[in-house]
């Protein structure tokens, strides 16, 4: 079995990151799903849905198999934890995927890093991020 792990915030899920989970889903058998904690997040802004409710979201997407709240102090130590065979990153995610490989490397964790791809925007309009979401949801409704 080809457990494959995917991470991020997922706040205010949308159809980028149906994409991203679909994908990753799609590179093994299994997919673990880790939510970055809120205070833990710091580069951009915190989410706006709490923790749980993040994860609850996330779980109930038929691409995951599980989903959990990610450590408070360590972000490896879930990966630790499921031991996965390939980590899928999402296609405009931060993280480089040579430092993960080094870093689970030298805890003992043999999987390789993949890149999910873009997903292209199926109609005028569409919104993919969910700063962009939450802009416009300003400039509406504020």
């Amino acid at each position: 079995m080809t457990r494959v792990v995917a991470q991020g915030t997922f706040d205010l899920v949308h159809p980028g990151h149906v994409h991203y989970l679909t994908e990753a889903a799609a590179m093994g058998d299994e997919l673990h799903v880790i939510l970055a904690r809120r205070e833990n997040v710091t580069h951009k802004e915190k989410p706006i849905l709490s923790n749980r409710q993040r994860r609850d979201v996330v779980a109930a997407l038929d691409p995951v198999d599980h989903a959990r709240i990610g450590h408070e102090t360590d972000i490896f130590a879930p990966i630790e934890d499921i031991d996965p065979d390939i980590i899928a990153l999402g296609y405009d995610q931060h993280h480089d995927a040579d430092a993960i490989v080094d870093e689970l490397s030298r805890r003992g964790v043999d999987c390789r890093v993949e890149r999910a791809g873009p997903r292209e925007r199926q109609y005028e309009g569409e919104l993919l991020s969910t700063g962009t979401i939450i802009d416009r949801i300003c400039e509406e409704r504020c």
